[in-house]
């Protein structure tokens, strides 16, 4: 096996694949062009001292030496990637490398500013609320469906709206508090934070004139109001995130209302030209919806105390402890259950009845064993619970449509 190796005769590097070298044996040979280039002296000689044990040296005199080495492997990855770094890549390739690695790690601190689980909350409730003014199997039609999806673009950018101020406005209580959000370690500029703060409530109303819905347009403006008024640091009216009863109903708003009444009343008037009227299933969600954002948005302070308290904030966790909010919080929990379970019972239809009854006391059983396990002083624990929560408010929007 014969491998040239076209070298500058005026560098000099060792390249070491094992600390020990033993036999050394050098061969001389011609070398017409160096790195690509013509050699233009071609009276130089080269000479090759190549170690037996998988090492060699290369040097460079007032002749050119070739580097031959019996026992020579092809290059891996792992080298090319090496001889890039030591400067012989091309400046465009290590300026695409370089804008690959800033576009990664600015998507990667969006998806995280963005809270995924909350996007996810805005998808499943969305599809579910576009089925509740169904009154026929002919209501649901590709319309519909296009619909649902049109809508969940500014719904979700309303819920980065709502991140993005908050992030802002806690950026110095997140550095403690959590640390891993895009804001609090520095994967996001507070100008870039503040443009995306900016930009998305103004993208969400102008998509609601497009569709041409008021209630949407009014639901957007609310929304970004309480978003706003929740996180801006202005006494006395304003930052309720400090005052334990406006914030659980923020969360209650932005979670759960302004995402069931105005898409509710678009879907209803706007999309199936119905008039107005308020059916059992979503009178049933508009009252879990407040219980359950309401416990969320109890079990969300626990982990924060230490952050929240050292800022001067009240939460309720600083003021009752966190022993007894948690468990207020799982009995608010079962409580929306235990309704759901009772509502279920008068249901005419034996199958809502059944699919009611059983499911809601199987996932009151599983938050009940799931509470069990939960340490309050361990915030990964705390925010382990927090996320299965959401993950059972995702299945209950399956569940309010055997309410009839």
């Amino acid at each position: 096996m014969i491998m040239l190796l076209q070298i500058n005769p005026r560098s000099s590097f060792s390249l070491k694949y094992h600390p020990l070298q033993h036999a050394v044996k050098t061969f001389q040979t011609r070398v017409k062009h160096i790195n690509g280039l013509a050699n233009k002296s071609e009276s130089k000689k080269c000479s090759v001292r190549c170690s037996s044990e998988s090492s060699f040296l290369l040097t460079n005199g007032h002749s050119e030496d070739l580097v031959i080495n019996r026992n020579h492997k092809p290059l891996s990855k792992s080298t090319v990637a090496l001889a890039a770094q030591d400067g012989y890549s091309s400046e465009s390739e290590l300026a695409s490398t370089s804008f690959m690695q800033v576009l990664n790690k600015k998507c990667d601190a969006f998806y995280r500013l963005t809270r995924p689980y909350s996007c996810v909350s805005i998808i499943a409730a969305l599809l579910s609320v576009s089925l509740l003014p169904l009154q026929s199997p002919a209501d649901f039609t590709p319309k519909l469906i296009i619909e649902a999806f049109k809508c969940m673009v500014p719904a979700i950018m309303m819920n980065n709206y709502a991140n993005a101020i908050n992030q802002l406005a806690d950026v110095h209580i997140d550095k403690v508090n959590k640390p891993h959000l895009p804001l609090a370690c520095g994967d996001f500029s507070m100008g870039e934070g503040l443009a995306i703060t900016i930009a998305s409530p103004l993208m969400a109303v102008a998509m609601g004139i497009m569709l041409r819905s008021p209630p949407l347009v009014i639901g957007f403006i609310i929304w970004c109001i309480v978003g706003g008024a929740y996180s801006i640091d202005l006494p006395p009216l304003l930052r309720w995130k400090g005052n334990p009863l406006m914030a659980a109903v923020t969360i209650i708003s932005m979670n759960g209302l302004l995402l069931l009444f105005p898409f509710f009343i678009h879907f209803q008037k706007i999309v199936l030209g119905n008039p107005v009227a308020f059916t059992k299933p979503v009178l049933f969600t508009a009252a879990y919806m407040v219980i359950w954002n309401a416990a969320i948005a109890f079990v969300k302070d626990i982990p924060d105390v230490e952050g929240d308290k050292a800022f001067g904030l009240r939460t309720l966790p600083i003021i009752l402890g966190k022993e007894k909010v948690f468990s207020i919080a799982v009995k608010m929990m079962l409580m929306a259950y235990g309704g759901a379970v009772l509502v279920g019972a008068f249901s005419p239809s034996v199958l809502c009845k059944l699919v009611t009854m059983i499911g809601h006391s199987a996932l009151a059983f599983v938050l009940w064993r799931q509470a069990k396990t939960i340490d309050l002083f361990d915030n990964k624990s705390v925010q382990s619970f927090y996320l299965f929560i959401w993950k059972l408010y995702y299945v209950e929007f399956l569940f309010v449509h055997f309410l009839r």
